[in-house]
Protein backbone atom coordinates (compact mmCIF):
# COMPACT_ATOMS: atom_id res chain seq x y z
CA UNK A 1 0.00 0.00 0.00
CA UNK A 2 2.86 2.54 0.88
CA UNK A 3 4.72 1.90 -2.54
CA UNK A 4 1.25 2.20 -4.10
CA UNK A 5 0.70 6.10 -2.58
CA UNK A 6 4.20 7.04 -3.14
CA UNK A 7 3.78 6.33 -7.05
CA UNK A 8 0.68 7.66 -6.97
CA UNK A 9 1.98 10.91 -5.27
CA UNK A 10 5.10 10.73 -7.96
CA UNK A 11 2.62 10.78 -10.90
CA UNK A 12 0.45 13.77 -9.80
CA UNK A 13 3.69 15.74 -9.13
CA UNK A 14 4.41 14.68 -13.17
CA UNK A 15 7.62 12.81 -12.27
CA UNK A 16 6.65 9.66 -13.75
CA UNK A 17 8.85 8.11 -16.53
CA UNK A 18 7.71 5.98 -19.62
CA UNK A 19 10.81 3.60 -19.36
CA UNK A 20 8.75 0.63 -17.84
CA UNK A 21 5.90 2.29 -18.78
CA UNK A 22 4.91 3.13 -15.51
CA UNK A 23 1.35 3.42 -14.69
CA UNK A 24 -0.09 6.83 -15.84
CA UNK A 25 -2.73 9.07 -13.80
CA UNK A 26 -6.05 9.99 -16.01
CA UNK A 27 -9.25 10.67 -15.48
CA UNK A 28 -10.83 7.96 -13.43
CA UNK A 29 -7.75 6.54 -12.00
CA UNK A 30 -4.34 4.32 -13.15
CA UNK A 31 -3.67 3.37 -16.09
CA UNK A 32 -0.74 0.69 -17.43
CA UNK A 33 -0.25 0.39 -20.81
CA UNK A 34 2.55 -1.97 -22.52
CA UNK A 35 6.04 -0.46 -24.39
CA UNK A 36 6.85 -1.70 -27.97
CA UNK A 37 10.35 -0.11 -29.55
CA UNK A 38 10.63 3.07 -27.08
CA UNK A 39 6.79 3.69 -27.51
CA UNK A 40 4.22 3.47 -24.78
CA UNK A 41 0.92 2.64 -25.86
CA UNK A 42 -2.09 2.74 -24.16
CA UNK A 43 -5.23 1.21 -25.84
CA UNK A 44 -8.77 1.36 -24.30
CA UNK A 45 -8.50 4.72 -22.33
CA UNK A 46 -12.46 5.34 -20.84
CA UNK A 47 -13.06 9.10 -21.22
CA UNK A 48 -16.29 8.78 -20.94
CA UNK A 49 -18.95 6.89 -18.81
CA UNK A 50 -20.56 4.04 -20.85
CA UNK A 51 -23.27 6.11 -23.07
CA UNK A 52 -25.85 3.19 -22.66
CA UNK A 53 -29.31 2.34 -20.74
CA UNK A 54 -30.32 5.73 -19.44
CA UNK A 55 -27.30 7.43 -20.73
CA UNK A 56 -28.35 6.32 -24.67
CA UNK A 57 -29.06 9.71 -26.61
CA UNK A 58 -27.18 12.05 -24.16
CA UNK A 59 -24.08 14.11 -23.85
CA UNK A 60 -21.15 12.04 -22.88
CA UNK A 61 -20.94 12.05 -19.02
CA UNK A 62 -17.92 11.70 -16.29
CA UNK A 63 -16.48 8.43 -16.76
CA UNK A 64 -16.97 6.11 -13.41
CA UNK A 65 -13.75 5.93 -11.36
CA UNK A 66 -11.96 2.47 -11.00
CA UNK A 67 -9.79 1.09 -8.38
CA UNK A 68 -6.23 -0.14 -8.44
CA UNK A 69 -4.06 0.11 -11.75
CA UNK A 70 -6.23 -0.60 -14.96
CA UNK A 71 -4.26 -2.38 -17.78
CA UNK A 72 -5.13 -0.43 -20.55
CA UNK A 73 -3.23 -2.78 -23.91
CA UNK A 74 -6.17 -3.83 -25.91
CA UNK A 75 -8.81 -1.12 -28.32
CA UNK A 76 -11.75 -0.72 -26.58
CA UNK A 77 -15.25 -1.87 -28.14
CA UNK A 78 -15.84 -0.16 -31.82
CA UNK A 79 -19.20 1.81 -31.73
CA UNK A 80 -22.33 -0.03 -32.69
CA UNK A 81 -22.48 -0.37 -36.53
CA UNK A 82 -22.81 -3.47 -38.85
CA UNK A 83 -20.59 -6.40 -39.01
CA UNK A 84 -17.21 -5.17 -41.23
CA UNK A 85 -16.70 -6.60 -44.61
CA UNK A 86 -14.39 -6.15 -47.27
CA UNK A 87 -15.92 -3.70 -49.96
CA UNK A 88 -15.02 -1.74 -53.42
CA UNK A 89 -11.34 -0.20 -52.78
CA UNK A 90 -11.21 -1.43 -48.94
CA UNK A 91 -9.93 -4.01 -47.93
CA UNK A 92 -9.85 -5.32 -44.17
CA UNK A 93 -7.07 -3.30 -43.16
CA UNK A 94 -9.29 0.19 -43.67
CA UNK A 95 -12.25 -1.35 -41.30
CA UNK A 96 -12.53 -1.91 -37.85
CA UNK A 97 -12.39 -5.54 -35.94
CA UNK A 98 -15.17 -7.67 -36.27
CA UNK A 99 -15.41 -8.28 -32.67
CA UNK A 100 -15.82 -6.37 -29.88
CA UNK A 101 -18.47 -4.07 -31.58
CA UNK A 102 -20.67 -2.48 -28.37
CA UNK A 103 -22.53 0.30 -27.39
CA UNK A 104 -20.48 0.89 -24.75
CA UNK A 105 -17.35 2.58 -27.46
CA UNK A 106 -16.61 5.60 -25.01
CA UNK A 107 -12.48 4.83 -25.64
CA UNK A 108 -9.19 6.50 -26.71
CA UNK A 109 -5.75 5.72 -27.02
CA UNK A 110 -2.26 7.01 -26.65
CA UNK A 111 1.02 6.33 -28.30
CA UNK A 112 4.02 8.21 -26.83
CA UNK A 113 7.81 8.77 -26.88
CA UNK A 114 8.04 10.82 -24.04
CA UNK A 115 10.72 10.09 -21.64
CA UNK A 116 8.80 12.39 -19.20
CA UNK A 117 5.96 14.58 -18.48
CA UNK A 118 8.02 17.41 -18.63
CA UNK A 119 8.93 16.95 -22.77
CA UNK A 120 5.85 18.81 -23.96
CA UNK A 121 5.67 17.16 -27.33
CA UNK A 122 3.07 18.03 -29.59
CA UNK A 123 -0.48 16.27 -29.96
CA UNK A 124 -2.58 14.58 -32.77
CA UNK A 125 -5.92 13.72 -32.26
CA UNK A 126 -7.41 11.33 -35.03
CA UNK A 127 -11.01 11.67 -35.76
CA UNK A 128 -11.71 8.17 -38.49
CA UNK A 129 -14.54 8.32 -41.23
CA UNK A 130 -16.72 6.37 -42.09
CA UNK A 131 -19.98 8.40 -43.18
CA UNK A 132 -21.08 8.70 -39.28
CA UNK A 133 -21.98 5.49 -40.15
CA UNK A 134 -19.37 3.18 -38.96
CA UNK A 135 -15.29 3.68 -37.99
CA UNK A 136 -13.59 3.30 -35.19
CA UNK A 137 -10.18 4.07 -33.72
CA UNK A 138 -8.79 0.57 -33.94
CA UNK A 139 -8.36 0.51 -37.54
CA UNK A 140 -5.25 -1.00 -38.63
CA UNK A 141 -4.19 2.22 -40.85
CA UNK A 142 -4.83 4.16 -37.61
CA UNK A 143 -1.98 2.84 -36.16
CA UNK A 144 -0.13 5.92 -33.76
CA UNK A 145 3.48 4.40 -33.49
CA UNK A 146 5.48 5.19 -36.44
CA UNK A 147 4.18 8.99 -35.91
CA UNK A 148 5.07 9.17 -32.19
CA UNK A 149 8.41 7.43 -33.13
CA UNK A 150 8.60 10.86 -35.01
CA UNK A 151 8.51 12.49 -31.90
CA UNK A 152 4.67 13.51 -31.65
CA UNK A 153 2.03 12.41 -29.06
CA UNK A 154 -0.48 10.42 -30.96
CA UNK A 155 -4.38 9.66 -29.68
CA UNK A 156 -7.17 7.97 -31.84
CA UNK A 157 -10.69 8.69 -30.15
CA UNK A 158 -14.18 6.53 -30.99
CA UNK A 159 -17.18 8.78 -31.06
CA UNK A 160 -20.82 7.27 -31.23
CA UNK A 161 -22.23 6.73 -34.95
CA UNK A 162 -25.79 6.23 -36.62
CA UNK A 163 -28.70 6.14 -34.90
CA UNK A 164 -26.46 6.04 -31.66
CA UNK A 165 -24.55 8.87 -32.34
CA UNK A 166 -27.00 11.35 -34.31
CA UNK A 167 -30.19 11.01 -33.27
CA UNK A 168 -32.58 13.97 -32.10
CA UNK A 169 -36.12 14.15 -30.08
CA UNK A 170 -38.34 16.45 -29.03
CA UNK A 171 -38.55 14.42 -25.57
CA UNK A 172 -34.05 14.00 -26.16
CA UNK A 173 -34.29 18.26 -26.95
CA UNK A 174 -36.21 19.02 -23.67
CA UNK A 175 -34.32 16.84 -21.70
CA UNK A 176 -30.83 17.99 -22.56
CA UNK A 177 -30.80 21.53 -20.93
CA UNK A 178 -29.48 23.40 -23.87
CA UNK A 179 -32.47 23.00 -26.15
CA UNK A 180 -30.62 20.29 -28.26
CA UNK A 181 -30.50 17.30 -29.33
CA UNK A 182 -29.02 14.66 -31.76
CA UNK A 183 -25.00 15.84 -32.11
CA UNK A 184 -23.99 12.96 -29.71
CA UNK A 185 -20.89 11.76 -32.12
CA UNK A 186 -19.68 15.31 -32.53
CA UNK A 187 -20.35 15.85 -28.20
CA UNK A 188 -17.86 12.97 -27.94
CA UNK A 189 -15.19 14.39 -29.63
CA UNK A 190 -15.75 17.26 -28.09
CA UNK A 191 -15.68 15.10 -24.58
CA UNK A 192 -12.21 13.66 -25.97
CA UNK A 193 -10.44 16.98 -26.77
CA UNK A 194 -11.43 17.77 -22.91
CA UNK A 195 -9.97 14.93 -21.91
CA UNK A 196 -6.94 15.70 -23.52
CA UNK A 197 -6.48 18.94 -22.05
CA UNK A 198 -6.60 17.75 -18.64
CA UNK A 199 -4.51 14.20 -19.18
CA UNK A 200 -2.08 14.51 -22.03
CA UNK A 201 -0.02 16.33 -19.80
CA UNK A 202 1.05 12.89 -17.78
CA UNK A 203 1.95 11.51 -20.93
CA UNK A 204 4.36 13.89 -21.84
CA UNK A 205 2.04 16.02 -24.27
CA UNK A 206 1.62 19.62 -24.39
CA UNK A 207 -2.45 20.89 -24.31
CA UNK A 208 -1.56 23.90 -25.91
CA UNK A 209 -0.42 22.22 -29.29
CA UNK A 210 -3.11 20.19 -30.36
CA UNK A 211 -3.92 19.51 -34.15
CA UNK A 212 -6.88 17.69 -34.96
CA UNK A 213 -7.48 15.43 -38.08
CA UNK A 214 -9.76 13.64 -39.72
CA UNK A 215 -10.41 11.99 -43.09
CA UNK A 216 -14.09 11.42 -44.90
CA UNK A 217 -16.46 12.02 -42.16
CA UNK A 218 -13.68 12.72 -39.71
CA UNK A 219 -12.61 15.22 -41.83
CA UNK A 220 -16.17 16.74 -41.77
CA UNK A 221 -16.16 16.21 -38.02
CA UNK A 222 -12.96 18.51 -38.10
CA UNK A 223 -14.88 21.09 -40.16
CA UNK A 224 -17.50 21.05 -37.46
CA UNK A 225 -15.28 21.31 -34.56
CA UNK A 226 -13.96 24.53 -36.21
CA UNK A 227 -17.12 25.80 -36.50
CA UNK A 228 -18.49 25.05 -33.02
CA UNK A 229 -18.54 27.37 -30.20
CA UNK A 230 -18.46 24.36 -27.98
CA UNK A 231 -14.48 23.54 -29.25
CA UNK A 232 -13.07 26.91 -28.18
CA UNK A 233 -9.90 26.50 -27.04
CA UNK A 234 -9.26 22.28 -27.48
CA UNK A 235 -6.91 22.90 -30.55
CA UNK A 236 -5.04 24.86 -32.57
CA UNK A 237 -4.21 23.24 -36.00
CA UNK A 238 -6.32 21.20 -38.13
CA UNK A 239 -5.86 18.86 -40.67
CA UNK A 240 -9.17 17.92 -42.88
CA UNK A 241 -8.38 14.78 -45.63
CA UNK A 242 -11.32 14.66 -48.13
CA UNK A 243 -14.87 16.41 -46.14
CA UNK A 244 -15.84 19.30 -45.06
CA UNK A 245 -19.61 20.79 -44.88
CA UNK A 246 -19.43 24.07 -47.16
CA UNK A 247 -22.24 23.07 -49.62
CA UNK A 248 -24.12 20.13 -47.61
CA UNK A 249 -26.58 21.69 -45.42
CA UNK A 250 -27.10 19.87 -42.86
CA UNK A 251 -30.63 18.90 -41.65
CA UNK A 252 -32.44 21.51 -38.79
CA UNK A 253 -33.53 20.59 -35.49
CA UNK A 254 -37.05 20.87 -36.22
CA UNK A 255 -36.13 18.20 -39.42
CA UNK A 256 -34.40 16.15 -37.26
CA UNK A 257 -36.70 15.72 -34.66
CA UNK A 258 -39.27 15.00 -36.66
CA UNK A 259 -37.13 11.62 -38.34
CA UNK A 260 -36.71 10.91 -34.64
CA UNK A 261 -40.43 10.76 -34.06
CA UNK A 262 -40.54 8.89 -36.74
CA UNK A 263 -38.53 6.41 -36.09
CA UNK A 264 -39.99 6.36 -32.64
CA UNK A 265 -42.84 5.20 -34.24
CA UNK A 266 -41.59 2.57 -36.41
CA UNK A 267 -39.85 1.08 -33.41
CA UNK A 268 -43.40 0.66 -31.49
CA UNK A 269 -42.02 2.82 -28.62
CA UNK A 270 -44.39 5.32 -27.05
CA UNK A 271 -41.92 7.40 -25.23
CA UNK A 272 -38.09 8.06 -24.93
CA UNK A 273 -37.85 5.48 -21.84
CA UNK A 274 -39.38 2.99 -23.69
CA UNK A 275 -36.74 3.94 -26.77
CA UNK A 276 -33.96 3.25 -24.31
CA UNK A 277 -34.87 0.20 -23.08
CA UNK A 278 -35.12 -1.29 -26.92
CA UNK A 279 -31.68 -3.73 -27.53
CA UNK A 280 -29.14 -2.10 -28.99
CA UNK A 281 -29.47 -4.15 -32.03
CA UNK A 282 -33.04 -3.51 -32.66
CA UNK A 283 -31.80 0.28 -32.62
CA UNK A 284 -28.88 -0.02 -35.58
CA UNK A 285 -31.77 -2.10 -37.79
CA UNK A 286 -34.18 0.41 -37.79
CA UNK A 287 -33.46 3.14 -40.28
CA UNK A 288 -33.73 6.60 -38.88
CA UNK A 289 -33.94 8.55 -41.96
CA UNK A 290 -31.56 10.65 -41.38
CA UNK A 291 -27.72 10.50 -40.63
CA UNK A 292 -24.41 12.64 -39.71
CA UNK A 293 -24.54 16.10 -37.72
CA UNK A 294 -27.52 18.19 -37.16
CA UNK A 295 -28.24 22.36 -37.22
CA UNK A 296 -29.06 21.57 -33.31
CA UNK A 297 -28.65 25.97 -32.35
CA UNK A 298 -25.69 23.99 -29.71
CA UNK A 299 -23.17 22.44 -31.34
CA UNK A 300 -23.93 23.75 -34.65
CA UNK A 301 -26.01 26.89 -34.31
CA UNK A 302 -25.95 28.05 -37.55
CA UNK A 303 -24.78 26.27 -41.06
CA UNK A 304 -20.71 25.77 -41.22
CA UNK A 305 -20.52 27.76 -44.26
CA UNK A 306 -22.70 31.00 -42.67
CA UNK A 307 -20.26 30.64 -39.65
CA UNK A 308 -17.33 31.33 -41.57
CA UNK A 309 -18.70 33.51 -43.76
CA UNK A 310 -19.04 35.55 -40.32
CA UNK A 311 -15.85 35.04 -38.84
CA UNK A 312 -17.01 32.71 -35.85
CA UNK A 313 -15.02 30.01 -36.85
CA UNK A 314 -12.46 29.04 -33.66
CA UNK A 315 -9.19 30.13 -35.76
CA UNK A 316 -6.58 27.22 -36.80
CA UNK A 317 -3.50 27.05 -39.24
CA UNK A 318 -5.33 24.05 -41.99
CA UNK A 319 -3.41 21.71 -43.80
CA UNK A 320 -6.16 20.01 -46.77
CA UNK A 321 -7.62 18.20 -49.32
CA UNK A 322 -8.64 15.76 -51.27
CA UNK A 323 -7.58 12.67 -53.64
CA UNK A 324 -7.58 12.36 -57.77
CA UNK A 325 -10.21 9.36 -57.57
CA UNK A 326 -11.92 9.22 -54.46
CA UNK A 327 -13.72 6.68 -56.56
CA UNK A 328 -17.32 7.07 -54.98
CA UNK A 329 -20.60 8.01 -56.64
CA UNK A 330 -23.92 9.82 -56.15
CA UNK A 331 -26.07 6.80 -57.58
CA UNK A 332 -25.75 4.40 -60.63
CA UNK A 333 -23.14 4.74 -63.14
CA UNK A 334 -25.44 5.93 -66.45
CA UNK A 335 -24.59 5.78 -69.97
CA UNK A 336 -23.22 8.67 -71.86
CA UNK A 337 -27.12 10.22 -73.15
CA UNK A 338 -28.78 9.15 -69.66
CA UNK A 339 -26.02 10.96 -67.85
CA UNK A 340 -26.68 14.29 -70.38
CA UNK A 341 -30.08 14.09 -69.63
CA UNK A 342 -29.98 13.86 -65.93
CA UNK A 343 -27.51 17.22 -66.32
CA UNK A 344 -30.25 19.06 -67.50
CA UNK A 345 -33.18 17.87 -65.67
CA UNK A 346 -31.19 18.65 -62.49
CA UNK A 347 -29.67 21.70 -63.59
CA UNK A 348 -31.83 23.12 -66.44
CA UNK A 349 -30.54 25.61 -68.44
CA UNK A 350 -27.12 25.20 -66.56
CA UNK A 351 -27.20 21.60 -68.36
CA UNK A 352 -24.18 22.80 -71.13
CA UNK A 353 -22.05 24.92 -68.79
CA UNK A 354 -21.94 21.19 -66.76
CA UNK A 355 -21.07 19.47 -69.99
CA UNK A 356 -18.18 21.81 -70.80
CA UNK A 357 -16.96 20.94 -67.57
CA UNK A 358 -17.38 17.46 -67.24
CA UNK A 359 -18.20 16.12 -71.19
CA UNK A 360 -20.23 13.29 -71.78
CA UNK A 361 -19.42 12.80 -75.63
CA UNK A 362 -18.60 9.24 -75.34
CA UNK A 363 -19.35 6.43 -73.24
CA UNK A 364 -15.79 6.83 -71.44
CA UNK A 365 -15.70 10.28 -71.09
CA UNK A 366 -19.31 10.07 -69.54
CA UNK A 367 -18.12 7.70 -66.95
CA UNK A 368 -15.16 9.35 -66.41
CA UNK A 369 -16.90 13.03 -65.71
CA UNK A 370 -19.43 11.26 -63.92
CA UNK A 371 -17.06 10.17 -61.14
CA UNK A 372 -14.75 13.52 -61.30
CA UNK A 373 -18.60 15.43 -60.64
CA UNK A 374 -19.10 13.32 -57.32
CA UNK A 375 -15.37 13.77 -56.71
CA UNK A 376 -16.01 17.16 -56.78
CA UNK A 377 -19.20 17.67 -55.13
CA UNK A 378 -18.65 15.30 -52.32
CA UNK A 379 -15.39 16.38 -51.51
CA UNK A 380 -13.35 18.62 -54.36
CA UNK A 381 -15.54 21.88 -53.51
CA UNK A 382 -15.80 21.20 -49.74
CA UNK A 383 -12.12 21.30 -49.14
CA UNK A 384 -11.99 24.19 -51.84
CA UNK A 385 -14.30 26.55 -50.45
CA UNK A 386 -12.68 25.91 -47.17
CA UNK A 387 -9.61 26.43 -48.06
CA UNK A 388 -10.55 29.77 -49.71
CA UNK A 389 -12.25 30.86 -46.33
CA UNK A 390 -9.22 30.24 -44.51
CA UNK A 391 -7.00 32.26 -47.04
CA UNK A 392 -9.46 35.17 -47.45
CA UNK A 393 -9.34 35.68 -43.45
CA UNK A 394 -5.71 35.66 -43.67
CA UNK A 395 -5.02 32.26 -41.82
CA UNK A 396 -2.41 29.88 -43.03
CA UNK A 397 -3.99 27.29 -45.54
CA UNK A 398 -1.32 24.45 -47.00
CA UNK A 399 -4.06 22.37 -49.94
CA UNK A 400 -2.65 18.90 -51.55
CA UNK A 401 -4.04 16.58 -53.96
CA UNK A 402 -3.09 12.99 -53.55
CA UNK A 403 -2.70 11.31 -56.92
CA UNK A 404 -0.61 8.45 -56.21
CA UNK A 405 -2.36 5.35 -57.62
CA UNK A 406 -1.90 2.98 -55.07
CA UNK A 407 -0.80 -0.15 -55.86
CA UNK A 408 -2.76 -3.55 -55.21
CA UNK A 409 -4.24 -7.01 -56.48
CA UNK A 410 -6.14 -6.78 -59.76
CA UNK A 411 -9.14 -6.15 -57.68
CA UNK A 412 -8.21 -3.21 -55.50
CA UNK A 413 -5.31 -1.69 -58.77
CA UNK A 414 -8.33 -0.34 -60.55
CA UNK A 415 -9.11 2.06 -58.26
CA UNK A 416 -5.93 4.40 -58.63
CA UNK A 417 -5.29 7.19 -55.66
CA UNK A 418 -8.88 6.17 -54.09
CA UNK A 419 -10.76 7.61 -51.05
CA UNK A 420 -8.88 6.52 -47.87
CA UNK A 421 -5.75 6.09 -50.04
CA UNK A 422 -3.57 8.52 -48.82
CA UNK A 423 -3.90 7.83 -44.96
CA UNK A 424 -1.89 5.31 -44.64
CA UNK A 425 1.18 7.08 -46.73
CA UNK A 426 0.51 10.48 -44.19
CA UNK A 427 1.03 8.31 -41.31
CA UNK A 428 3.45 5.89 -42.21
CA UNK A 429 1.30 2.71 -42.20
CA UNK A 430 2.67 1.34 -45.28
CA UNK A 431 3.44 -1.62 -43.53
CA UNK A 432 -0.35 -2.54 -42.24
CA UNK A 433 -1.89 -2.72 -45.74
CA UNK A 434 -1.00 -6.12 -47.56
CA UNK A 435 -0.23 -4.12 -51.48
CA UNK A 436 2.76 -4.67 -53.62
CA UNK A 437 4.41 -1.32 -52.65
CA UNK A 438 6.93 0.12 -54.89
CA UNK A 439 9.72 2.30 -53.85
CA UNK A 440 8.05 5.00 -55.03
CA UNK A 441 5.52 4.38 -52.43
CA UNK A 442 7.99 4.29 -49.64
CA UNK A 443 9.19 7.62 -50.67
CA UNK A 444 5.56 8.90 -50.61
CA UNK A 445 4.73 8.12 -47.28
CA UNK A 446 8.24 9.32 -45.98
CA UNK A 447 7.63 12.42 -47.70
CA UNK A 448 4.07 13.10 -47.10
CA UNK A 449 4.30 11.62 -43.26
CA UNK A 450 7.28 14.16 -42.48
CA UNK A 451 4.85 16.95 -44.12
CA UNK A 452 2.29 15.78 -41.48
CA UNK A 453 4.84 15.50 -38.62
CA UNK A 454 5.90 19.40 -39.56
CA UNK A 455 3.05 20.63 -40.09
CA UNK A 456 1.72 19.03 -36.18
CA UNK A 457 4.79 20.71 -34.94
CA UNK A 458 5.06 24.37 -36.46
CA UNK A 459 2.27 25.02 -37.97
CA UNK A 460 3.94 24.73 -41.40
CA UNK A 461 4.88 21.39 -43.58
CA UNK A 462 7.89 22.63 -45.04
CA UNK A 463 11.51 21.32 -43.06
CA UNK A 464 14.08 19.67 -44.18
CA UNK A 465 14.70 16.72 -46.91
CA UNK A 466 10.70 17.75 -48.67
CA UNK A 467 9.76 19.94 -51.97
CA UNK A 468 8.43 22.99 -50.87
CA UNK A 469 4.87 23.20 -50.24
CA UNK A 470 3.85 27.12 -50.98
CA UNK A 471 1.41 28.57 -48.57
CA UNK A 472 -2.41 28.20 -50.81
CA UNK A 473 -4.17 31.94 -51.24
CA UNK A 474 -7.03 32.52 -53.47
CA UNK A 475 -4.54 34.55 -56.05
CA UNK A 476 -2.05 31.95 -56.80
CA UNK A 477 -4.03 28.82 -55.77
CA UNK A 478 -0.87 26.88 -55.66
CA UNK A 479 -0.92 23.24 -54.17
CA UNK A 480 1.27 20.73 -53.55
CA UNK A 481 0.97 17.11 -56.00
CA UNK A 482 1.37 14.26 -53.65
CA UNK A 483 1.61 11.40 -56.52
CA UNK A 484 4.72 9.50 -58.01
CA UNK A 485 6.59 12.59 -57.73
CA UNK A 486 5.92 15.06 -55.38
CA UNK A 487 5.88 18.99 -56.70
CA UNK A 488 3.49 22.17 -56.28
CA UNK A 489 1.48 23.29 -58.98
CA UNK A 490 -1.22 25.46 -59.62
CA UNK A 491 -4.71 23.82 -58.29
CA UNK A 492 -5.12 22.04 -62.41
CA UNK A 493 -8.97 22.83 -61.98
CA UNK A 494 -9.57 25.59 -59.99
CA UNK A 495 -12.19 26.75 -62.95
CA UNK A 496 -13.76 24.19 -62.62
CA UNK A 497 -14.27 24.01 -58.83
CA UNK A 498 -15.01 28.23 -59.03
CA UNK A 499 -17.77 27.18 -61.35
CA UNK A 500 -19.60 24.28 -59.22
CA UNK A 501 -19.32 25.66 -56.32
CA UNK A 502 -21.19 29.06 -57.49
CA UNK A 503 -23.66 26.86 -58.84
CA UNK A 504 -24.30 24.23 -55.85
CA UNK A 505 -23.56 27.01 -52.62
CA UNK A 506 -27.03 27.38 -50.79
Amino acid sequence: MKKFLLLYLLLLLGLSSFKGPAPVKVDGGLILGSLHEKICIYKGIPFAAPPVGPLRWKAPQAVIPWKGIRKCTQFGPSPMQASPAPFSMWSEEFLIPKQPIREDCLYLNVWTGAQSAQEKRPVLVWIYGGGFMGGGSAVPIYDGEAMAKKGIIFVSINYRVGNFGFFAHPELTQESGNHASGNYGLMDQIAALKWVQRNIRNFGGDPDRVTIAGQSAGSMSVNALVASPQAKGLFKQAIAESGANFTSPHPSLAQAEEAGIKFMHSLEAASLEELRKKPAEAILKTDAGLRGPILDGYILPEPIAQIFASHQQNPVSLLTGWNEEEGILRGLLLKAEDYQHYLYQQYGTEGNAFLRHYPASNETEATKSQYELARDLIFGVQNYAWANAQSRQGQPVYVYRFTRKVPGTDEYAKYGAFHTGEVAYAYDNLAFIHRPWQPADHDLARIMSTYWLNFITTGNPNGKNVPNWPLYTTQDKKIINLGKEVKAEVLPDAERLEFLFEKVKK
